[in-house]
This record gives structure tokens, sequence and C-alpha cells, in this order.
């Protein structure tokens, strides 16, 4: 019989070990284990199989470094991942969007380790030939923003609040940003919430759409990696060596460019800590 790879073991005993703790929480694994959780949030479309394929060599590297077994966890349900970390079953959690690992910081007593760059913002965006000039003049205006209670959403509504305009009483929600964008470009909406990680802001997808930037949400964190507080701080600070050393080697960009990231990088513990304040602001 043909012999297995250690690699090839290490994948199976994953992927097993992701569904038994998918299915029965608190099933046993080796003791030195760590788990980590990965949510991609609600647009992410994919089956928990292809997250466990996607992460798990980056699990494998931060598992060398640490000497031990990590086994990622899919969590396709913001229910599973909130009640995950409230109960500490989270060794390691990357989770988008980030008030959710922001809350875990503030309730649970996670501890912030780095997070994706470059920080997200909203992009607000008016027709090229549009007379408004700052956010403070959309109030009135017609408004279309990403669905409420996204990430994007959020970032949209605080902004504007603060800008003067009841957003979240009197803006269009809708659940794709190209439904935004449509809107935009038929001229049904005076102004259209977009993500900054989205290809539409390109100076070429605006001058292409007829399309002009009005102003910015303020930048958050995107993607962040966050450790439970079982964990010990020399562990935390090794994982966090590791993310933000990938960007500095040929093999760390290869694995940064099969996640789909730039690179990480450390300081947003502070802004982590002031987001929930930002967005639950009356």
């Amino acid at each position: 019989m043909k012999a297995i790879s250690a690699r090839t073991r290490a994948f199976t005993r994953t992927v097993l070990s992701t569904l038994v703790l998918g299915s029965l929480p608190g099933a046993a694994w080796a003791a030195d284990d760590l788990v980590m959780a990965v949510c991609e949030g609600t647009f992410s479309g994919a089956a928990p199989a292809e997250l466990v394929d996607k992460y798990h060599p980056l699990a494998e590297h931060l598992g060398k470094a640490l000497k031990t077994h990590i086994i990622v966890s899919p969590v396709c349900s913001f229910p599973r991942l909130e009640s995950g970390m409230a109960e500490q079953r989270f060794d390691l959690v990357m989770a988008r969007p980030a008030d959710y690992t922001a809350r875990a910081i503030r309730d649970h007593g996670y501890k912030y380790v780095a997070q994706v760059t470059p920080d997200v913002s909203c992009v607000y965006l008016v027709p090229k030939d549009s007379p408004l000039k700052s956010l403070a003049d959309a109030k009135g205006k017609r408004v279309a923003l990403p669905e409420k209670t996204s990430y994007m959403g959020q970032l949209c509504v605080a902004e504007l609040r603060d800008a003067g305009f009841d957003a979240a009483a009197k803006a269009q929600f809708v659940k794709e940003q190209a439904v935004v964008m449509y809107q935009l470009k038929e001229k049904n909406v005076d102004v259209g919430g977009v993500s900054s990680h989205s290809k539409a802001v390109s100076k070429e997808a605006l001058e292409k759409a007829g399309l002009r930037e009005l102003g910015r949400s303020r930048p958050q964190p995107y993607f962040p990696v966050i450790a439970s507080k079982k964990m010990p701080p020399a562990q935390v600070e090794t994982v966090r060596k590791e993310l933000l050393a990938l960007s500095e080697s040929p093999s760390g960009k290869a694995l940064l460019a099969r996640l789909g990231l730039n690179g990480y990088a450390n300081g947003g513990d502070e802004k982590m800590k002031q987001l929930l304040a930002w967005l639950e602001k009356k």
C-alpha cells in the first residue's frame, strides 16, 4: 500500500476534527491541539470543506511555529461564532465582519492579534454631474446602502449619522453592492455606499460608470485575528509575529495569495476597542 504523506494525514485529521467540532461541540481531540475558527461572513458562499482546504496551509504554518497542531473550524453561522467565542471554544478566530471580533474582545476577554491590510471604509458615490459636495449634503437625499446588518452597512450608516443624516431610518438597503451601483447609474438614488475593497471604486471603474467619490467613512479593521484569553501571551506573540512576516517572504506571499489577502498589520488594538462605541453611538 502506498504510504500516506504527513501532510495528507494532517489535512485528513483537520477535516475530520472540523466535522466533529461542527456537529458535536466539546468533542475530544488531542490535548495540545488549538482550534482556529474561520468566518468569511455572509457573502462568502464557501462551503465548510472549502474553508478548511483554503485555510489549512495557514493553520499548518502557524502550527509549526507554535509546535502544535491547529484545527481549522469553519464557521458559517454568526450565532455559532458568537457562542463559540463566548464559551472560549476557539483559541484563534479569523472573522469578518469585525464587529463580532470586537465584541469578543470587549465581552469575552479575547485578545487582539493582527488585522488584514488595508483597513476598510464605506465609499460614498454620486453621479458624476451631481451637485453634492460633501456627506452633509446627503441629508434629505435618496441614499442606497448595503444591507443594514452587514459590516459595510453599519459603517455607511455610522458615518452618515455623524454627518447629520439618519441613514438607519431613511436609506434604502440592498443585499448586493451591484444593486447600489445600478441604482446610481440609473439615477434612482442620489448617493450610494459601497466597500473600499470593491473593484467598483477604482478610478477606471468609476469613470466607466459615470460616477465619482463624494467621501469615505473612517477606516476600520477588516478580517482581524483574535486569540482566546486561554492562550499564553508567548503563543499570541508568536502568531502575531508569523502573520506580520508573511508578506516578507516568497512562500508567505504565496500563502497570502491563496487566501486572497495583501498581508497583516499590527497596531489596531485601540481601533478595535473604539469600533463598537462608534457603531453603537446614538
